[in-house]
């Protein structure tokens, strides 16, 4: 067996109590790394089609990769999958903190687990054994709750803890899962796939440590970091990466009023300055990282605050912040809160919320409809009442916690265009109208509206921008604006590069280039690997992914924005910029010709030979292949 890998994968059928290992070949490892390779590969071959992503019979995945628990910065991730509950589609997230290293610690490079428990579970991982423990004393606990009463019966606080919150036991669609209080495998809605298998808990504690190949190659790497680039990440010290909402304000693509606007008169209030100035008590970190960007915050009032849920990150402070008109970070912070406490994730979560407020705006949902509550742009007051209604499925709350598609099909009235979501999904604090290919890859993503693979087309307008992508032969900036060819063949590069990275699992944060990335892989496993084949083992997760989708009925006509993502702006620095419709379309064609797909986005049979996952072609079904 390689080395950088643990080489045994737990399943855990939760119906039966059955716990067994599996040691799969290298040749495994090699062409699918873990994350969401891993994840597109069991959903693809071991769900059935139509599975329900709430039933037995689907699968959730928790999986690291090769560089995972390695000492170097980045290595702290692991990913979660399943069938999303959200969108029906391929579900897919990735957590940051100390679970995913202990997990290797432990033994193991993923878990795969089956099945639903007839009664609340916790599944404890301990130096290569596992076993199943009653959690029904834990069943209806906060995560906070939780995780105390877990390090009690375990006897230590070293044990790492993914959990659900009520969120996800109350099977709201976009519950995530939780670990340690400070970091989330947020989107898809995979804390329900968990609540619906009545697991509250995934304890991992490990004494043991990762082998590689050559130590002190990491060594020189990881020093070379420090010296060059490591620097350049000062500013996401300092601030976290709140640093980068004043910018897209100013730039007019700061989601604000349910993306109605782009920029956020009261943005001061919510900035990373606004933070250090008022509630930051320290910083925090990942494991093995030395760029410390998460934010520990902690105060009494106006809220109280506690400093060991962290702090909100870019993504909460715009979807609670402008995106719902709330201007004090104090009460952004305490809405990240409850979400991580309930269990949920903060973007879908603040999404729905804005799409209430404009309903309410417009008459579509009223007072008798809301318990009482003024759902209003700005009213803070409401906007954390909510969160607790969404949790616990009270109320409103109950309505809300299906999402914004389902509720705006529910309410009806028009309620539709209210609705910011691409598959289901809804849509992350990007906005498409500053970085118009952000908008093609929020279409024809397989787990729907997603910033973490996609492109940001402000990233490479410069030569400094696009440097490291010349390692792939990109030599030239693209327009910002730009969705012809050459900013598709940007895409088609730069997406399954970040594809790649959610299988191997590491933190897009930390300045490694591509060569460095696969100089990283060479040293933990002694592959002679290079970035056409990092480049192809992010594609094929891609394509399988898609394939997945296929299978479950999705189709071209799948591959949409919001018409609200491509209209104009009325004021603002953006103002009357636009996506024109047609061009946005053949920008689709475009990516599809460049991964090798069919006018209906059907992987060709050459594809699927030169990606080596030809034996796949069956799970498309009657669509076949190009």
């Amino acid at each position: 067996m390689s080395l950088g890998i643990c080489g045994r994968i737990l399943r855990v059928d939760l119906s039966s109590g059955q716990i067994s290992v599996d040691e799969p070949s290298e040749k495994f490892y090699r062409t699918y790394f873990g994350g969401t390779g891993f994840s597109s590969y069991y959903l693809l071959t071991e769900t059935k089609p139509g599975v329900d992503p709430l039933g037995p019979e689907n699968i959730l995945i928790f999986s690291a990769g090769p560089l995972t628990g390695i000492t170097l910065p980045g290595s702290g991730r692991h990913g979660v999958g399943a069938k999303s509950p959200l969108t029906n589609a391929f579900g897919d997230s990735q957590a940051g903190g100390f679970w995913g290293a202990e997990l290797k610690k432990a033994g193991f490079d993923a878990i795969l687990l089956k099945g639903a428990s007839e009664h609340p579970v916790c599944l404890v991982v301990k130096d290569g054994d596992a076993s199943l423990k009653d959690a029904r004393e834990l069943w209806g606990l906060s995560g906070e709750q939780c995780i105390s009463k877990i390090h009690q019966e375990l006897g230590t606080e070293k044990v790492r803890v993914a959990y659900i919150g009520p969120g996800g036991e109350n099977l709201v669609k976009y519950a995530c899962v939780g670990h340690d209080l400070r970091a989330f495998a947020g989107r898809c809605g995979l804390g329900a796939v968990m609540g619906s298998k009545r697991l509250k808990a995934v304890a991992v504690m490990g004494s043991g440590s990762v082998p590689v190949a050559d130590m002190e190659g990491i060594r020189n790497l990881t020093r070379w970091l420090a010296k060059n680039r490591l620097p350049g990440t000062k500013s996401l010290t300092e601030y976290g990466t709140a640093r980068i909402l004043p910018m897209l304000s100013d730039q007019g693509g700061c989601p604000t009023h349910n993306f109605r606007e782009g920029s956020f008169r009261h943005i001061d209030g919510l900035t990373g300055e606004a933070i250090n100035e008022t509630i930051l008590k320290t910083t925090g970190r990942c494991f093995a990282c030395p760029i410390a960007c998460k934010r520990v915050v902690e105060a009494e009032s106006p809220y109280l605050l506690s400093s060991q849920f962290g702090g909100p990150e870019y993504e909460t402070i715009a979807s609670f912040g402008s995106n719902c008109g709330i201007s004090s970070i104090a009460a952004v912070a305490r809405a990240n809160q409850l979400c991580s406490d309930y269990g949920l994730d903060t973007i879908s979560t603040g999404v729905t919320i804005s799409f209430a407020m404009e309903c309410y705006d417009a008459g579509l949902l009223t007072k008798e409809d809301t318990g009482g509550l003024e759902l209003t742009f700005g009213n803070e007051e409401s906007l954390l009442e909510v969160i607790e209604l969404i949790a616990y499925r009270r109320g409103v709350g109950d309505l809300l916690a299906e999402g914004v598609k389902r509720a705006a099909e529910t309410i009806g009235r028009g309620a539709e265009q209210f609705a910011m979501h691409v598959k289901g999904q809804e849509v992350p604090m990007h906005e498409p109208r500053l970085k118009h290919g952000l908008g093609v890859g929020y279409a024809v993503s397989p787990t729907g509206a997603d910033h973490i693979h996609n492109l940001h087309d402000t990233a490479f307008t410069t030569e400094q921008g696009i440097a490291d992508l010349k390692a792939f032969g990109l030599l030239e900036p693209v327009d910002l604006r730009d969705l012809s060819p050459k900013k598709m063949r940007l895409a088609y590069y730069f997406i399954n590069w970040r594809h790649f990275l959610d299988s191997l699992v590491v933190c897009v944060f930390v300045p490694w280039s591509i060569v460095n990335i696969a100089d990283l892989v060479t040293y933990a496993t002694g592959w002679n690997t290079s970035a056409h084949e990092l480049l192809k083992v992010g594609e094929r997760a891609c394509t399988m992914a898609r394939m997945f989708n296929i299978r479950e009925g999705f189709t071209k006509e799948d591959d949409v924005m919001p018409k609200r993502l491509l209209e104009p702006f009325s004021s603002g620095p953006l103002k009357g910029v636009a996506i024109k419709e047609e061009e946005f379309n053949q920008a689709i064609k475009y990516y599809y010709e460049f991964m090798g797909w069919n006018e209906d986005g059907v992987p060709k049979d050459f594809k699927l030979h030169e990606l080596g996952i030809h034996w796949a072609k069956k799970y498309l079904g009657r669509c076949g292949s190009g």
